[in-house]
């Protein structure tokens, strides 16, 4: 029984192969997105407006998935919104998430009245209604992707900094952390060069998975006219765009939400691989 158990464990989580499938379309897209892109995404064709995919009567391969309203490639404008997906999803969190450890790190290694500070002030951030504070700044900055990610960078930052925080309570109290105060290092070092890197496993896990939940949010926020704009390729606006015309041209709308289904199932998947093979208390289970 004993080595049966030893042989399991060391069997490992089976990797998603669907989700690397997935992503490995994606992040082709995005790499080599001048390369396999058969159009410009913003060249329009006014002879050629609204052409079926290419297996439907009046569709030709020229245009495998038809082209929208203004006669732009369909998949080449899909195949260039992965680029705008994929940056305002990395910038997002680099700045939320940036700031939250930030925040969580100074919270749980200092404790005290500067820990119920920062978790109070994360209290009022996640009471405020995003929607309303979303419209404001679209009203200051207008619709964008800067105001994208600066939405998110004010309201995501609450989800790091308590996990954080939990993670750097508990490895505050062990040997290392102590050995470290005794030799004397500061606790800028402490906090940074070796809290830091214990909980990094934590935050790579959060960020896969937030990948997916910020390009659906980004989509809707471009859906409803409060993201990027015209002519961009995203993959939001497509939908915002073609729902005019789902009633005889539904390849607008279907093709751009097959997009986002994929990539976002991709990185959902990916990251609950990671969460099991990264954390320690889910190779236990």
């Amino acid at each position: 029984m004993k080595l049966f158990n030893k042989k399991k464990r060391r069997g490992g989580v089976r990797p998603p192969v669907f989700g690397f499938f997935c992503l490995g379309f994606f992040f082709t897209a995005v790499i080599f997105a001048n390369l396999i892109s058969p159009y410009d995404p913003n060249e329009g064709d006014l002879f050629n407006t609204t052409m079926p995919p290419a297996w439907q009567e009046d569709g030709t391969m020229a245009h495998i998935l038809g082209t929208d309203m203004l006669g732009r490639d369909i998949l080449s404008r899909i195949i260039h919104g992965s680029r705008m997906s994929l940056l305002i999803s990395v910038g997002c969190i680099l700045f939320y998430g940036s700031l939250g450890v930030i925040l969580g790190l100074i919270s749980g290694f200092r404790g005290g009245r500067t820990d119920m500070f920062i978790m109070r002030l994360a209290d009022l951030w996640l009471s405020l209604p995003g929607i309303i504070l979303l419209f404001m700044l679209a009203s200051i900055y207008g619709p964008s992707a800067k105001t994208i990610i600066i939405t998110f960078g004010i309201m995501g930052w609450p989800n790091y900094a308590r996990i954080v925080r939990g993670e750097c309570l508990s490895l505050k109290q062990r040997d290392f952390v102590r050995l470290a105060r005794v030799a004397g290092c500061s606790e800028l070092r402490i906090m940074f060069s070796h809290i830091l890197p214990n909980v990094f496993n934590t935050i790579i896990i959060m960020a896969t998975i937030e990948v997916g939940g910020i390009i659906v949010l980004t989509a809707t926020m471009s859906f409803l006219g409060l993201g990027t704009q015209p002519p961009s390729c995203d993959w939001g606006l497509m939908l915002a765009e073609g729902r005019q015309y789902i009633t005889y041209a539904w390849w607008l709308v279907t093709f751009p939400g097959i997009a986002i289904v994929i990539t976002v199932l991709g990185f959902n998947l990916t990251g609950d691989w990671l969460r099991e093979v990264m954390d320690p208390k889910q190779k236990l289970r």
